[in-house]
């Protein structure tokens, strides 16, 4: 009788295990199998207390316009939304366009509306999982400075459009 409350925690503890294994692995998947693109980038808050060193980044295509969306009803907080880039001559990829259905081919970011971000509604906030980078706190010290007037931001993107941030680079 014992052994089957032992079994039951041993399974628990397994799955556990798993999930945390699982999520890892889904993070890392951009940064293993993704094609690097370079974006431009601003900083928006260097760091934090409860998560530690860190540099927030905005992009210019975090705020979108509703005028680029082809939908006439309003999105909702949290629908899935693709973002197509197109390479810019420096090498750097800019916003090209902004769809609710997944694009056939093209380089394009998949992600979530994180509410409207102007009070008359014309703009949505877009969220794609790289808008935080973390670094040892001398690192992180540095990066804000060499950030102050921008930076590149190195990705890595998925044929799916997740993407995972690689790298970030100040102008100087």
């Amino acid at each position: 009788m014992k052994r089957i409350p032992l079994i039951g925690l041993g399974i628990a503890i397994a799955t556990q295990f798993l999930i945390l294994i699982g999520l890892y692995v889904q993070a890392q998947i951009p940064l293993w199998l993704g094609e690097p693109i370079r974006v431009k980038t601003v900083p928006v808050d260097p760091r934090s207390l409860f998560r530690g060193n860190y540099a927030r980044l905005s992009y210019d295509f975090s705020s979108i316009d509703q005028s680029a969306f082809k939908e006439d009803q309003p999105l909702r907080q949290g629908e899935v939304v693709y973002v197509s880039l197109k390479k810019h001559p420096p090498g750097l990829y800019v916003f090209s366009s902004v769809s609710l259905e997944k694009p056939q081919k093209g380089i394009f970011l998949r992600g979530r509306v994180m509410g409207n971000r102007w009070r008359n509604n014309a703009g949505y906030r877009i969220k794609y999982g790289i808008e935080a980078y973390f670094a040892p706190r001398e690192k992180a010290l540095e990066l804000e400075d060499a950030l102050r007037d921008g930076g590149v931001a190195e990705l890595m993107v998925t044929p799916s459009g997740r993407a995972g941030l690689r790298k970030v680079v100040g102008n100087h």
